[in-house]
């Protein structure tokens, strides 16, 4: 019992305390430079410009391989010698920031590649920059995958703090051998000691649990529970529908709710003769590979144009290019006469930055085959992000057109859903309604039923059917030869990159004149009917 209690009276000193007390500021600074560091390391190391990626990789390389003590060393032996000058806390706090701005670098940069790609490239379809892609869709999500590892992290550098003690910082450690060189206690004093460490990182771990449940978007719900127990709390009233209700389902209700709510994105009368897209000789090559071969194509305001085809002959390219989600090799893409994210020099376009700006500007969207909803945020969520982070519509305005939407798909009851809660039609409805969100002029859609199961592909084709009837300028590549017979107004067969063939669907569809678009569409038709 003796030694206990000595452990313990070591354990509540506060001569030890005021050390441990070094150890926390050292470490809450040293993190917190390094966290940033390595941000902009990780970023850089991501970098297609070749040599600063290199130079983030030589320093990460440099600092992970280099013992921590010998860097602390450096810094205060050797820096000096050039007429720099540090105290010791000073040159702990650098030392440390440095080394774990190495290790922050690629715990970052593993959470970001963690990520799936795409949603980068959904959010940059809704006009959503690099930098707001970055915080607002990929660095939530990759902070799940980062938070463990900084946890350790930090676990480590509180405890590692024991080694700048080598440059007499007065930390923890050191305080406790100060004691033992006056009374050769090791047990009782490096006992108390650990024991300081050990509610330290304790309390860590405890941060870092409360931090994963808040990262967590489906405990979001649960832990703001507790708000509702507050005195005078009121939950914000739910905006009402004032366009149709839930309970309308026929596509006439859907037609007259989008032009009633996106009275800009549908083409009025008077404007369905004017060319809106425009592709004259388009190129584009993946290395060696061409996937198109000088395509030409226009859409004129208003129209409906589906794109058929085997896999692999750039229709879905075609899209990317018109999106400019993708460069452009060699030829002309204009929507409504303006270049998106190029300029024009010497006959050629240069891609220009602020290419999602333009895209907003313009108003294009896309829904994707693969929806690439948010994953961290729920189906209102998704909708309300790019109105309110890229079109600076108000919080309140936005909600009520996003719950107007998932009431024209259907899915008004569904708001608060994440998608890994609903089914693949569903999160393509979603995926629709959140395009629309941002009024756009032009939508895109790219194979939009291919992923999903055959019993879904009618709800979803059904949306797309009314937007269609609304006016909406769509361009459509689709496997669905029935639904670009009755929604298209002019069908394109593509084939290893050329346009092989277009015009109505009774001449594409019904009546070919390309025997290549023949073979295709009975294929298309047998496989359809092996299928029934």
């Amino acid at each position: 019992m003796g030694t206990l209690s000595e452990v313990l009276g070591y354990f509540s000193g506060g001569f030890l305390w005021s050390g441990a007390l070094l150890a926390i500021e050292i470490t809450a600074i040293a993190m917190t430079i390094g966290l940033f560091l390595g941000l902009v390391l990780a970023l850089t190391r991501l970098s297609s410009v070749r040599p600063l990626s290199a130079a983030a990789w030589l320093y990460i390389w440099f600092m992970r391989g280099t013992p921590q003590l010998l860097q602390i060393v450096f810094i205060f032996d050797a820096l000096p010698l050039i007429g720099i000058t540090f105290g010791s806390f000073t040159t702990a706090v650098i030392a440390f920031s440095l080394n774990q701005a190495a290790f922050s670098a690629e715990i970052i940069r593993g959470g970001i590649l963690s990520v799936n790609p795409q949603q980068g490239v959904a959010a940059a379809s809704l006009g959503m920059g690099p930098v707001l892609t970055l915080r607002r869709i990929v660095l939530p999500q990759a902070l799940r995958a980062i938070l463990p590892s900084l946890a350790n992290d930090t676990i480590g550098m509180l405890k590692m703090t024991s080694v700048a003690s080598i440059i007499f910082v007065n930390e923890l450690t050191f305080r406790a051998q100060q004691i033992v060189g006056q009374n050769f206690k090791f047990f009782t004093v490096f006992a108390g000691a650990a024991l300081i460490y050990l509610v330290l990182t304790s309390a860590i771990s405890i941060v870092q649990i409360f931090m994963e449940r808040s990262l967590d978007p489906e405990r979001r719900g649960v832990t703001a529970r507790w708000v509702r127990l507050i005195p005078g709390y009121k939950p914000r009233a739910v905006p009402p529908l004032v366009v149709i209700h839930a309970q309308q389902t026929l596509a006439v209700s859907r037609t007259e709710a989008v032009q009633a709510l996106l009275p800009d994105a549908v083409a009025a009368p008077t404007e369905r003769d004017a060319r809106f897209v425009n592709c004259v000789n388009v190129w584009k090559s993946y290395r060696e590979r061409e996937v198109l071969k000088g395509v030409s194509f226009s859409v004129k305001r208003g129209e409906v144009v589906a794109i058929i085809g085997p896999s692999g002959s750039g229709k879905s390219t075609l899209l990317r290019l018109i999106n400019h989600l993708e460069s452009i090799d060699d030829g002309d893409i204009t929507i409504d006469g303006r270049y998106v994210g190029y300029t024009k020099e010497h006959g050629r376009l240069r891609p220009t930055s602020g290419r999602a700006k333009a895209r907003a500007e313009v108003g294009v969207a896309m829904v994707f085959q693969s929806f690439n909803l948010f994953s961290h945020l729920t189906a209102l969520e998704n909708i309300i992000e790019a109105p309110i982070r890229v079109h600076g519509l108000p919080r309140a305005e936005a909600e009520t057109l996003a719950r107007q939407l998932l009431d024209v798909v259907g899915l008004s009851n569904h708001a608060n859903h994440f998608p890994q809660h609903l089914s693949g039609g569903q999160q393509q409805r979603v995926a629709i309604a959140r395009a629309l969100a941002v009024r756009p002029r032009l939508m895109l859609f790219d194979e939009p039923t291919s992923a999903l199961d055959p019993e879904l592909v009618g709800e979803v084709l059904n949306v797309i059917r009314s937007l269609a009837d609304a006016g909406m300028t769509m361009i459509i590549v689709t496997h669905e030869i029935r639904f670009a017979r009755e929604v298209a107004d002019r069908v394109a067969f593509f084939d290893e990159g050329f346009i092989v063939e277009e015009g109505t669907p009774a001449e594409v569809l019904d009546f070919p004149k390309k025997e290549r678009t023949r073979r295709f569409l009975n294929l298309v038709l047998q496989d359809d009917a092996h299928a029934v």
